[in-house]
C-alpha cells in the first residue's frame, strides 16, 4: 500500500515567486532592450498588416460568436472590430504569428517572443479606453515597450533551460505564461495575484506538437500563440475576480508539473530574469521562414547566381546544419500545405536557390506546383555539423549555422557557402535596422496609403513621441 500523499500546505514554487517579483517590481530600464522593443513593436504590426493580405488568416478574426461588438474593448490593428480582451488577444496574437515572420529565440526550447503582443495589446487598449473614459491618466505606449520585455524575457529564459519539445509540448506554452505574468501586472495585479496567475498558467499543462510535424502539419500552428496570449489574459482577469492560485504547481508530487511533464525533471530558470531577452533577440529580416533554415536560405541565395543557368545539371545539394534544424525541419515527402513548406528545410533551400528569393507567397498550393522544386528537394541531404549545435547554444554566440554546397553531374561543385549569424542576430543589429525598417515600410504598404505609411514609420523611427502617445492613440493609427 503506497503512503498517503501530505496535504500539508507546500512554500510557492521558487520559479512561481521568481516570475512573479520580476513581473510585479522590475524597472525596465532605457536603453538597448527598450530600443529593441520599439523595434519589435513595429516589426509585429507590420507582420500583421500583412498577414491581412491572406484569407486563411482573416476567416480567423472576429468575435466567437459573428457579429458581436464591444464598445469601448480591444481593438484588432488593419480591422474594424472591437473586442473583449480575451478575443482581441486571439485576434492580434494570430495575425502577428500567421506568416512566420516575427521576432524569434531560440535556446533549448524555441519561440517567438513578440506573440506575447496580442495579449499585452489587447490589454492595454482596453484599459486605456477604460481610463479615458473615467478621466484617469491615459496609458501610454511606453508601458506596452515595458511589458514586452519582461514577456520576452520571461519566455526566452525559460527556454533557455527547458526543453518542452523533447517531451511532445509546443513551445506556446511558454508565451501562456509570460503572457498571463506581464497581463496580470497590467491590470493592477498584487505579487501575489501575479503569483497565482502564473500558477494556473502552468496547471494548464501544454499543447502538444502534434501540428507542426508530419504527418500533422497544419494551420493550427499559425494560431497557437494567438490562442496561448488569450488564455493568459482570460487567467488573469479570472484572478482578478478572486479567483484562487496554486502556488506548488510546479513542484506538488505526482500532480505538479514538473511530475507530470518534465517526468520529475526540475523547472528551472537558467539567469536572472533582466532584460537579456530582449536585447538579444532574433529579428527575421529577409524571409518568413522556421528560424532554423534562415541562414540556409542566406547561403542558398547567395548560390543562386552560380547555379541558376545549371539547375538540370545538378547531381545532388548538401545542407549542413545544427541539430535543431535536423529535429524540426528535415522533411521529405510530399507537403500538403503552406504550414508543411515553410517548415521544411529542403524546400525553403530549394526556393532559395531557384528564385534568389523566399516570400510568404512561395510557399502557396500554385507555387508549390513548380516541378523544379520537389525535383530539387529530392536532391538533397541533411546532415549535423556538431559544432554548429554547439555554438548554438553557446550563450556568447547563439549562432543558427547552416551551409550549402551544390554538386554537379560532371564532377565539379560550387564552393560551400556557409552563414553562421543570420541578418536579424544581435552581431548584425546594426546592418539589420535599415532592412527591418525597410520590411515594415513594405509590409504596411500592403494596407496603408503612401501618407499613412510615411507617419507611421517615422513614429517608430522617434522613440521619444513613441514611447509618450497614449495607447489609444496609437491604436487608432492602424484602423482600416
Amino acid at each position: 500500500m503506497s503512503a498517503p500523499i501530505s496535504n500539508e500546505k507546500r512554500p510557492p514554487d521558487p520559479v512561481l515567486l521568481a516570475i512573479a517579483d520580476y513581473a510585479h517590481a522590475f524597472a525596465v530600464p532605457a536603453g538597448d532592450a527598450m530600443d529593441t522593443a520599439a523595434l519589435c513593436l513595429g516589426d509585429s504590426l507590420g507582420c500583421a498588416m500583412l498577414a491581412l493580405n491572406f484569407p486563411e488568416c482573416v476567416r480567423m478574426l472576429g468575435p466567437v460568436v459573428p457579429g458581436l461588438r464591444m464598445e469601448g474593448g480591444a481593438r484588432v490593428p488593419g480591422t474594424a472590430f472591437e473586442l473583449d480582451p480575451v478575443a482581441g488577444a486571439f485576434n492580434i496574437g494570430t495575425l502577428i504569428r500567421w506568416l512566420d515572420y516575427n521576432d524569434t529565440w531560440l535556446a533549448q526550447e524555441w519561440g517567438h517572443p513578440s506573440d506575447n503582443l496580442g495579449g499585452i495589446l489587447a490589454m492595454a487598449d482596453w484599459l486605456g479606453r477604460a481610463r479615458a473614459k473615467s478621466g484617469q491618466p491615459a496609458l501610454k505606449v511606453a508601458e506596452v515597450l515595458r511589458a514586452a520585455v519582461k514577456a520576452h524575457e520571461i519566455q526566452g529564459v525559460i527556454a533557455l533551460g527547458n526543453s518542452f519539445n523533447r517531451v511532445g509540448l509546443d513551445h506556446v506554452l511558454s508565451v501562456r505564461v509570460a503572457s498571463a505574468a506581464v497581463l496580470a501586472a497590467m491590470l493592477g495585479g498584487s505579487r501575489e495575484q501575479i503569483l497565482d496567475t502564473v500558477s494556473h498558467a502552468f496547471v494548464d499543462g501544454g499543447a502538444l506538437r502534434a501540428y507542426r510535424h508530419a504527418p500533422n502539419t497544419g494551420s493550427r500552428k499559425s494560431w497557437a500563440a494567438g490562442d496561448a496570449t488569450a488564455r493568459a489574459a482570460w487567467l488573469a482577469l479570472m484572478v482578478q475576480r478572486g479567483e484562487m492560485g496554486y502556488p506548488a504547481a510546479l513542484a506538488a508530487p505526482q500532480w505538479g508539473f514538473q511530475d507530470v511533464i518534465l517526468k520529475g525533471k526540475p523547472l528551472e530558470l537558467a539567469r536572472p530574469l533582466g532584460t537579456y531577452v530582449m536585447e538579444n533577440v532574433l529579428f527575421k529580416v529577409s524571409f518568413p521562414a522556421e528560424f532554423h533554415a534562415q541562414t540556409a536560405v542566406e547561403a542558398a541565395i547567395l548560390l543562386h547566381p552560380r547555379i541558376q543557368d545549371r539547375i538540370d545539371a545538378i547531381a545532388r545539394v548538401e545542407i549542413t546544419t545544427q541539430e535543431p534544424a535536423v529535429r524540426i525541419i528535415d522533411k521529405s515527402g510530399p507537403l500538403h500545405n503552406p504550414a508543411d513548406r515553410d517548415h521544411c528545410i529542403q524546400y525553403m533551400a530549394a526556393i532559395g536557390l531557384l528564385k534568389g528569393a523566399l516570400t510568404a507567397e512561395d510557399y502557396s498550393q500554385a507555387s508549390a506546383a513548380d516541378p523544379r522544386i520537389d525535383a530539387l528537394r529530392a536532391k538533397m541531404t541533411v546532415a549535423e555539423d556538431k559544432n554548429y549545435s554547439r555554438d548554438y547554444l553557446d550563450p556568447d554566440k547563439r549562432s543558427i549555422a547552416n551551409a550549402l554546397q551544390v554538386f554537379f553531374k560532371d564532377g565539379s561543385a560550387t564552393d560551400k557557402v556557409a552563414v553562421e549569424y543570420p541578418l536579424g542576430h544581435k552581431r548584425r543589429r546594426a546592418e539589420s535596422i535599415p532592412h527591418i525598417l525597410a520590411k515594415l515600410e513594405a509590409n504596411l504598404a500592403t494596407r496603408f496609403n503612401a501618407d499613412r505609411v510615411k507617419g507611421l514609420l517615422g513614429l517608430f523611427q522617434d522613440k521619444g513621441r513613441l514611447t509618450a502617445m497614449a495607447v489609444t492613440e496609437f491604436m487608432e493609427l492602424f484602423k482600416p
